[in-house]
């Protein structure tokens, strides 16, 4: 039987209307769960269907935002990025919290809102995400922005990475 995770993404793979309608994909799991790995598939797949994708690590693109914000050119970089129907941002979660970081993450997600789509990986759980964005308005605002057109994929298990690790341990002991 099929899980409702792997029919979501099966669902994702082969019909890409979700992606010209400005919807949103977010994958939400422990880390080394695959959640980075099927973003890049997502974006693999969709790329092979003529939809243009760029991929940066939450981290990349907030750096990218604030040079533009302190050059006084937030809104011009922000509709560069226009021209990729989808951004996939990795590990929100790591952004650091400062005020500014944080504010040009949220603008970003409410500039895209309903005109382009988002995949994100998170580590944490939605009811976290105020680790992220330390004033919770601008929580609840970021949220309801990413969900309100969302497929929302919740990835359980461990660490794909400790689950190798632990193989190769056990081998080389034999």
């Amino acid at each position: 039987m099929r899980s409702p995770c792997n029919a979501a993404l099966a669902k994702l793979q082969q019909d890409s209307d979700w992606a010209h309608h400005a919807d949103n994909v977010l994958l939400i799991g422990p880390s080394g769960t695959g959640k980075t790995h099927i973003a890049n598939a997502l974006g693999h797949q969709l790329t092979e269907q003529g939809v243009r994708c760029k991929l940066f690590p939450a981290i990349a693109l907030v750096q990218h935002l604030q040079q533009a914000k302190r050059d006084l050119d937030l809104m011009t970089a922000m509709t560069r990025l226009d021209k990729y129907r989808v951004i996939i941002i990795d590990d929100i979660g790591y952004v650091k919290k400062t005020d500014a970081e944080t504010q040009v993450l949220f603008e970003f997600i409410a500039h895209r809102y309903e005109s382009g789509s988002l995949i994100v990986t998170a580590n944490q759980p939605f009811s976290e995400w105020d680790q992220i964005f330390p004033d919770s308005m601008m929580t609840v605002a970021a949220v309801d922005r990413l969900i309100h057109h969302a497929t929302i994929i919740e990835l359980e298990g461990e660490s794909y990475r400790r689950q190798q690790q632990l193989k190769q341990a056990g081998k080389s002991k034999k």
